[in-house]
């Protein structure tokens, strides 16, 4: 069923008919997981809670037997001559030195214009080399491709991979960063007339799909999406040719993983790679498509089942859209067998998802269900001609992206973002996901645990995945815009896609964790990163893939941290063969110091939460010092 023959059949619809329709406020969830859920309490800390030695028994994988002998394999989360072996000594004293900076409230609220008045007072000579001695040096790798190879290398030899991440951003004022974002998300037709042509949808008796449309529209106030945001870089839209360089970059980035290592990761984000127009507008077209799936899901009874569990029945959802006069009932027969849905009698939610595919014109894509008019209507009144080919430019410097990372054997992380352009970020790595992830997993999506709906986002994907046979990549995160998006919630009058606390963001952590698990337990086509610099997470990946009896060197579940940051997890995993990655930033000194101004403020509450880090640092600089080793040089 194509999506856009849709268009005619819905304009001749009943809108008398169509009011009638009562829709249920209930959320969507899946139960597809196991009943099974953790719910023990971590520490409220975004740090590394201290942890004990863990003693984790993995059990070896075979192709012909899987109930083999454990090995049991001890990691020593405190053992600091092997956590930090890879590290001579004044690399640890400016670790301690950068941490204990952290801690100072006034250093880190003014980092950024103590940065500039020491560039002004020592030069710019003298500046780059005070910050390659502290805070540049802690936290990112190098000036280009070639000055990183050494760190790169180094870490492989302890048993650490790298995610490549080119940190460089425009250091714009915030009346700068407003203009531009003002100027990039709002089209043409907007422009002309505030009002968009869909305002109405599904606004019967519940005022809060009203208010959700505002989510989904560009704010001024909210303009500098870099406000509140510590632990993620932001992009801005210029123009194309901007664009088209920053693809450059990602692809300069792609080619330095797979020429530094054998099995990389490289970082992309969406928002550099076209106008975010698109990709709010695609995003409000994926939600009110899926709440229009709700609608006819109410029609049928199912309004209080999980995502998954709402399986239409086929003749009953023809005879609804039939009623609704949406088309002739031969017409819907020919819909759903031309695109060979609902051969097993029912529509369920992925088959819904799938109509939303005729990329010939991109336009097409943004045209929504009006259920007071029983029409199809273009999200806004019209596209110009320039509108139209930014949107395809963006769509094709994505599959750029995919297809180089796979010449070149890199794997491809796309970044979560914030969640008004999440929908349509989700939707085209999945897309890619589709194409490149037949033989391998290539491209990995980002989901952030602190959103409501993200266990629901990893059920649904996995589903589709194991459904269509490729491999499901995954990257867990607890998420990097926690402040904005509560703010920007409540001052423009939608629901909080928030977890309540921080408790709650970890069960949720947990949950989609054991999820996806339990996936590659049961199909070991799934792949998963576990993002994170909590050990009491680490701990729980670790004794689930026991359970699982789940081999480290299968490289089914991977382990990511920051560079400069928790190597008393990173590399103790590295050493005991635990596929585990550090995110490289790399980038010339002065064009990442918006990146450094957020590494400081981060690591304030990281070490104000936790002294864990700094005690061991300093545990094994004195036992260095008291053992001879004042000159000690990694081997490898």
């Amino acid at each position: 069923m194509s999506y856009t023959k849709l268009v005619p059949a819905l304009l001749r619809a009943n809108s008398d008919k169509i009011k009638r329709i009562g829709i249920s406020p209930g959320r969507f969830r899946s139960t597809v997981a196991s009943t099974q859920r953790q719910e023990e309490k971590e520490p409220q800390s975004d740090g590394c809670p201290v942890v004990k030695a863990v003693q984790v028994e993995l059990i070896s994988q075979t192709k012909g037997a899987r109930n083999v002998q454990a090995n049991k394999i001890a990691i020593d989360f405190d053992n600091t001559q092997e956590v930090y072996k890879s590290k001579d000594n004044i690399e640890l004293l400016r670790s301690l030195l950068v941490f204990k900076l952290c801690t100072f409230d006034f250093l880190v609220d003014k980092n950024k214009e103590l940065m500039e008045l020491s560039k002004k007072v020592f030069g710019r000579r003298l500046f780059e080399k005070l910050m390659k001695m502290t805070f540049y040096g802690q936290f990112v790798a190098g000036e280009d491709h070639n000055s990183i190879k050494p760190l790169i290398q180094k870490n492989q030899a302890f048993g650490v991979g790298a995610v490549l991440d080119y940190s460089v951003e425009e250091d714009l004022t915030q009346e700068e960063a407003e203009k531009k974002e003002m100027d990039s998300c709002v089209s043409e037709a907007e422009k002309e007339s505030p009002v968009p042509a869909a305002e109405c949808f599904i606004a019967q008796e519940l005022d809060y799909n009203v208010g959700r449309e505002k989510k989904y529209k560009a704010h001024r106030q909210f303009g500098d999406r870099r406000g509140g945001v510590i632990s993620a870089r932001t992009y801005f839209y210029a123009d194309e040719a901007k664009c088209d360089n920053q693809m450059e970059t990602f692809i300069n980035c792609i080619r330095a993983s797979g020429g530094s290592s054998t099995d990389g990761f490289s970082a992309v984000k969406m928002t550099a790679l076209g106008r975010p127009q698109f990709l709010l507008q695609f995003s409000e077209v994926l939600v009110k498509w899926r709440r229009f799936f709700n609608v006819l899901a109410a029609q049928q009874g199912k309004s209080e089942m999980t995502a998954l569990e709402q399986k239409l029945e086929l003749e009953q959802l023809k005879e609804s859209l039939t009623n609704l006069g949406v088309g002739a009932k031969d017409d819907i027969d020919n819909w759903f067998t031309g695109e060979k849905l609902g051969s097993s009698g029912t529509i369920d939610l992925l088959d819904w998802n799938s109509l939303i595919n005729d990329t010939t014109k991109i336009s097409n894509l943004l045209m929504v269900p009006n259920l007071e008019t029983g029409q199809l209507e273009p999200l806004l009144k019209s596209f110009t001609a320039e509108e139209e080919r930014q949107m395809k430019r963006m769509l094709q410097r994505v599959d750029v992206l995919a297809k180089h990372a796979m010449e070149n054997g890199v794997r491809l992380m796309v970044d979560a973002e914030q969640t008004y352009f999440q929908p349509a970020i989700s939707r085209l790595t999945l897309e890619m996901q589709r194409k490149f992830n037949r033989e391998k997993p290539i491209i990995f999506n980002t989901y952030q645990c602190y959103l409501k709906e993200a266990y629901e986002n990893v059920t649904v994907d996995v589903e589709l995945s194991r459904r269509e046979g490729w491999y499901f990549g995954a990257k867990l995160v607890r998420g990097a815009y926690m402040y904005q998006e509560r703010d920007r919630a409540k001052e423009i009058g939608y629901e909080d896609p928030i977890n309540p606390d921080y408790e709650a963001t970890n069960r949720m952590y947990q949950r989609c964790l054991e999820y996806v698990l339990e996936e590659i337990e049961h199909n070991r086509k799934a792949n998963i990163m576990v993002a994170s610099h909590n050990e009491d997470t680490v701990k729980f990946t670790l004794e689930k893939m026991n359970d699982m009896s789940l081999s480290p060197t299968e490289n089914k579940v991977y382990f990511g941290q920051l560079l400069g940051m928790c190597d008393q997890i990173s590399f103790p995993l590295g050493q005991a063969g635990f596929p585990v990655y550090k995110y490289v930033p790399y980038g010339p000194v002065n064009e990442v110091i918006p990146y450094l101004s957020r590494r400081a403020q981060e690591n304030r509450g990281f070490m104000k939460g936790s002294q864990r880090e700094r005690s061991l640092l300093w545990k094994e600089l004195k036992r260095r010092l008291l053992s001879g080793q004042v000159l000690y040089k990694p081997v490898y």
